[in-house]
């Protein structure tokens, strides 16, 4: 897995290198800009169509990255124009040098316009160029966007330009991810090492492709530093795979039994209980309610539906417990909740299996979730349970607005799961594995395509198979929530993420396996 670091971090690292190995802060911002120009060559040297770059610079040592990185690019033959804010009496040292530097070099090399910013009119001075670089504010900037800063985003953000972000976006958060309003990048050149902001909540939609750039300390120091936020890798999962045994049978290769669906939602039930089989459990049991056995029985021939008799209610009750009770002992894995239904007769349902606790491995999602709202949940024991909720139900989970949550993800979800003991999967754009051992697990794979209806109960599927196969939650937790996540992207072979459905996820997974085992050069 790859560490993430956050500001205090990666900027305690800088001081011990200007203090202690004795690197200049000038040498430090000097090879940061040549990592910025280089990474952005990098990436869109091809979008660069009429060889001008615009640069708008602030007044700290952000603003000096973007001053020594307009230098390079002059230097190399590009048209630069520079929009810096604030008076050099108001500059960083660092930053008033490169600036200096810039200006005299402007003298001869008419390569370099440099405007000192009036208005936001002064933004049509960088309107005609391919590539914006933004150093206005580094990570070290925190809370709402002030102005001018606020307006200029919005401006800059309406040009039609490539645009790269110098270390962070700015207006992101680099610890939390969250924006009021942030630049819109489609490079970010991080410095230092990678920061957790940038790969979380509006830091993932708008920091686009993310490059590190090294700034001359190399990365050991960033070994000795504790973390706990990780970005999952794809040789992570193959290595959590289960092995199957040539004298596997189909009991002993993952019992799972699902408990969901209703009259009003049978899909949900039949596509986690068919997801369950497809990443290798040997049995699937779902457990759905007679009157409306119909509507999926023809649909999920693989899956052995187990009828409760709901009285004609067509959902669960709390006295259907003991028609199944001997299915909850014998599963290796439980999925309660997808498309269950928010019948109060449910909840109380939903309850009293998680008291009993039959089986020591259980994921709850959806409906099961709702189920444990107004504070229930610390009521009763969920340790070692797997809860897969987006972000609505976990913030109505908790007890919070949905907006207060996104501003701080990271310390909610740490702390639910210290409380509980219970692994939490926060879906989302990007989906985060919270554990008991208060590690924050990152999903790098998948496309916004997943957002549909469907695609949960999938996950949840996707999860208790694996769940049922292996022994470690947390190797089945992160394998599942990736594969799940690579069957999405395998699709984009064949459709576009406007087209395919969950239940092309489903017929997806056996393949997304298949290709890590290649990808890694095992045998199939």
């Amino acid at each position: 897995m790859i560490p993430l670091f956050s500001t205090n971090q990666v900027r305690e690292v800088d001081n011990y290198a200007i203090h202690n190995l004795g690197i200049p802060g000038l040498v430090l911002m000097e090879n940061a800009a040549t990592q910025i120009f280089n990474k952005t060559i990098e990436n869109a040297n091809h979008l660069i169509k009429k060889n001008r770059i615009g640069v708008i610079c602030g007044k700290g040592n952000n603003g000096g990255d973007g001053f020594a990185a307009a230098r390079q690019f002059a230097n190399r033959g590009f048209h630069v124009k520079v929009i810096y804010l604030g008076n050099e009496s108001e500059m960083s040292p660092d930053c008033l040098s490169n600036f200096k530097t810039l200006l005299n070099l402007g003298k001869d090399n008419k390569n370099i316009l440099i405007k000192k910013f009036g208005s936001i009119k002064d933004l049509n001075f960088i309107n005609d160029c391919d590539l914006i670089l933004d150093a206005l504010l580094g990570s070290g900037s925190q809370g709402i966007l002030r102005e001018p800063y606020n307006s200029i985003i919005n401006s800059l953000n309406k040009i039609k330009s490539f645009k790269v972000a110098v270390d962070i976006p700015t207006g992101l958060n680099s610890d939390s991810g969250y924006a009021e309003n942030c630049f819109n990048a489609d490079l970010t050149v991080t410095l230092g090492e990678l920061k957790r902001g940038l790969f979380i909540e509006d830091g993932y939609a708008n920091c686009g492709i993310i490059e590190k750039g090294d700034i001359g300390i190399g990365f050991s120091f960033f070994d000795k530093l504790k973390t706990s936020e990780y970005l999952i890798e794809p040789e992570d999962v193959f290595y959590n795979l289960p092995f199957k045994k040539k004298d596997i049978h189909k009991y002993s290769s993952g019992k799972v039994l699902t408990i969901a669906g209703s009259g009003s939602f049978p899909g949900a039930a039949r596509m986690t209980a068919k997801s369950a089989l497809k990443v290798g459990a040997g049995a699937s049991i779902l457990c759905y309610p007679k009157s409306v056995r119909k509507l999926i029985f023809n649909k999920a021939s693989e899956v052995v539906v187990n009828s409760y008799d709901d009285d004609g209610k067509e959902y669960l009750s709390k006295k259907n417990i003991k028609e199944f009770e001997n299915k909850l002992e014998w599963a290796d894995a439980v999925a309660i909740g997808p498309g269950l239904g928010r019948e109060p007769e449910t909840q109380d349902a939903v309850i009293e299996i998680l008291k009993k606790k039959k089986c020591k491995r259980m994921v709850i999602d959806a409906d099961g979730i709702f189920a444990l709202n107004n504070d229930r949940y610390k009521n009763i024991n969920i340790e070692g349970v797997v809860l897969t909720p987006h972000h609505g139900e976990f913030a109505n989970l908790i007890g919070i607005e949905t907006l207060e949550l996104k501003k701080n993800v990271l310390f909610y979800g740490k702390k639910f799961v210290e409380d509980t003991g219970a692994y939490l999967i926060l879906k989302g754009a990007p989906t985060i594995i919270f554990t008991p051992n208060g590690d924050s697990l990152i999903n790098t794979a998948g496309n916004p395509g997943m957002a549909k209806f469907g695609t949960g109960d999938v996950l949840t599927g996707t999860i208790v198979g694996l769940l049922a196969q292996l022994k470690d939650t947390e190797k089945a937790v992160v394998t599942g929530v990736y594969i799940h996540s690579l069957a999405a992207d395998l699709l984009l072979n064949d459709f576009t993420d406007y087209g395919y459905t969950a239940e092309n996820i489903i017929n997806k997974l056996p393949e997304a396996i298949k290709f890590l085992r290649k990808s890694f050069n095992s045998e199939i």
